[in-house]
This record gives structure tokens, sequence and C-alpha cells, in this order.
């Protein structure tokens, strides 16, 4: 029998992977983009969608997984309550505009497209799913990470590849396919960025589910004692600690601590 082709051959949902990349340019906290600046960091979004899609069959191809088909059809799909009264505000605002004259605005990337169009099928199935796999709140779901890897186990008969990225920068790529549960592999011949991958994703999965130290409680009298050799010491021998100045300096104390 043919192998099926694979879901990143035939069409992704790529108005929702856009707009979830664009997204994560005004995110912040918790971004591996303030870790480090690199160059050509690679979304998180088009990053997790390409991995997920480069493993699982297309569902409506004759020669998909059968398993893997009977788990598309179980996903959940179509528009939330929510979506879909945003759904009805959007084409109310719409028939006032038109009435004004106005041009109409466009319809929020946020809102499932199929929500509107009303098509059912094992393949928009699964783009709803990834619709919501992509944005940046999925990545702290562990419901929806769970999930995805589970369809991977199911389209791969629970022998998932491991994935190799030998010139990995920012590491997105290695990042993304941890989070998605595959062996990662990860080089470069920058130390750099060899550093921000360990950083990344080497060292956090050793601390794991581990309990944070508690912080040493400071008594009054210790600070009063801190206090006063500061204030005793001659000013010609206070000398204030150097912070690092070069990147690998910088990078190698953060792995250190």
């Amino acid at each position: 029998m043919p192998a099926a082709k694979k879901l990143i051959e035939v069409a992704l949902p790529l108005e929702a992977i856009n707009a979830a990349s664009a997204r994560e340019k005004s995110i912040r906290h918790g971004h591996p983009s303030t870790l480090h600046l690199w160059w050509s960091r690679k979304p998180l979004a088009t990053t997790r969608a390409v991995i997920f899609a480069s493993l699982v069959d297309d569902p409506d191809d004759p020669n998909a997984n059968p398993d893997f088909v009977e788990a598309c059809k179980k996903l959940n799909y179509g528009a939330t309550s929510e979506e879909i009264a945003a759904l009805k505000e959007h084409d109310r605002k719409n028939l006032e505009r038109r009435a004004k004259g106005q041009s109409p605005i466009a319809l929020k990337r946020n809102i499932p497209q199929n929500a509107r169009d009303g098509v059912d099928s094992p393949r928009m199935r699964l783009f709803d799913f990834i619709e919501r796999l992509v944005t940046w709140e999925a990545t702290t779901d562990d419901a929806i990470m769970e999930q995805a890897r589970e369809l991977i186990r199911i389209a791969t008969n629970g022998n998932p590849p491991p994935l190799l990225d030998p010139f990995a920068g920012g590491g997105s790529i290695p990042l993304e396919a941890q989070r998605l549960g595959l062996e990662a592999h990860a080089s470069d011949l920058n130390p750099v960025a060899v550093m921000i991958n360990k950083a990344m994703i080497e060292i956090p999965p050793r601390f794991a589910g581990m309990p944070r130290p508690a912080a040493e409680p400071t008594t009054a009298s210790s600070r009063a004692s801190c206090t006063s050799s500061r204030s005793t010491a001659p000013a010609r021998f206070a000398k204030p600690a150097r912070r690092p100045t070069s990147i690998t300096a910088r990078m190698t104390l953060l792995i250190q601590c």
C-alpha cells in the first residue's frame, strides 16, 4: 500500500499560523527571545506547526493510518460559544458599516475560519486543532500539548523519530520538538548558539518538577553587621563588583548559577 501524504505536503491553516507567529513579536515574558538576541530566530508557532504537520498524515488521504483518522474525527471542532458571539457581533457591525457606506472590518484572526465555513471533515478538525496548538497560550496548556503528543504517537505507530537540527541557532526547532515529545538533538558552530540551546533544552529538563530551594532568612543582626562592615571599610578599598561584559561570559555565568 502506498504511503499516505503527510499533512505538510497537502495544506496548512496558514492564516492562523501567520497570526500566531506575528503575535510573538509583542510577547516578552517567558519567550526565548528574552534570553538572548538571535538574528534569524524562527517563530515558535511556525516551528511547532511545521514539526507537527511533518509527522502526522493527512487524515483525508485514503492511505492514512486508520487509527489516526479516527483520532482526528474525535477532535473538538467548530467555534466556542464566545467565538460564535464574536462572529455575530462582527457580522452586525459590518451590516451597520455597509448601511453607512463604509468598508467592512476584517474577521478577527483568533476566530477559526472553519467556524464560518461550516465544513466538517477529519482534515478540517485537525486544522481546527492546529489553530489552537500554535497559540502562545498552548505552550502552557498541558491538555492541548498532551493531545498533540498523542496524535504524533498514533501517526507514527508509537515510535516518533528523533529530531536533529545541526545548525540550531536560536533553538526554536529543538525546543518545539522537545515540547511535542520528541527526542531533540541540536548543534551549532557558534558557541553563543550552543549556550542558548543548553540553557533552553538541556538544563531545564534536569530541574523539571523539582521544588525551588527556600531562601535563607536574613536576621536583623546579620543585616546590621553587613551594614556596619560596609560603612567602616575605607573608601580606597571599596571596589565595585564588575559584571561580565562579553556575551559568552554572561551565558557561562548564567549556566554556572
